[in-house]
């Protein structure tokens, strides 16, 4: 039996694999409850959970949500999965970043003498956190699917395109998506766009 394991975005949890099982009924479905929230201990994570999976699946199906996307990317699995689907990934991790310091108003030079900045719309600026993205670029070579709402706020349709013909993948735009894909009309096209693909 084939594994198919889901990686969450941001707030989301494991859990939300249960809606991907009857899109694969003929493979185990398990959602991985990350713990840490940094690329390279992710990473990790995301890893040690491909492998103990490999150890009981010939092959190894990707689902990742947003920063999911851009966790699994940073995790060196490549070579241990056989495809993936990507919704909403977050694929330019540094160019959002900054897209952030510039909604905050902070510039590198603040950033790299404070180390972490909370900014008014939640989100924490971390030099470290920019720093190694900067020094890790995405190496990605696996055959994969991206879904994109054409609403996405958090990365443009020009990165994702770019993005996608780089790496050589599959884009799928839908107009009315947004990042969070949840309303009814939403999730009704990513289950066929995945019964498609």
């Amino acid at each position: 039996m084939d594994a198919v394991l889901y990686i969450h975005g941001k707030e989301g949890s494991a859990a939300e694999s249960e809606h991907y099982k009857p899109l694969f009924p003929d493979c185990e479905v398990i959602g991985l409850d990350y713990q840490n929230f940094t690329p390279w201990e992710t990473g990790k994570e995301i890893r040690a959970a491909v492998k103990a999976l490999k150890d009981s699946h010939e092959n190894i199906v990707l689902i990742a949500n947003s920063i999911g996307a851009f966790f699994s990317m940073n995790a060196g699995v490549d070579g241990l999965i056989q495809k993936a689907y990507f919704i909403s990934p977050i694929v330019d991790m540094e160019k959002l970043i900054v897209d952030m310091m510039t909604w905050a108003k902070v510039t590198e030079t603040e950033l790299e003498a404070r180390g972490v900045i909370s900014t008014e719309f939640g989100e924490d600026l971390s030099w470290d956190y920019l720093s190694y993205v900067r020094s890790h670029p995405v190496e990605w070579k696996l055959p994969t699917k991206i879904l994109y709402g054409g609403k996405d706020n958090l990365t443009s349709l020009e990165t994702i395109s770019r993005f996608a013909k780089t790496h050589n993948a599959d884009l799928t735009v839908m107009e009315n998506g947004e990042h969070w894909f949840h309303t009814e009309e939403q999730m009704k096209f990513l289950d066929d766009w995945i019964r498609r693909n």
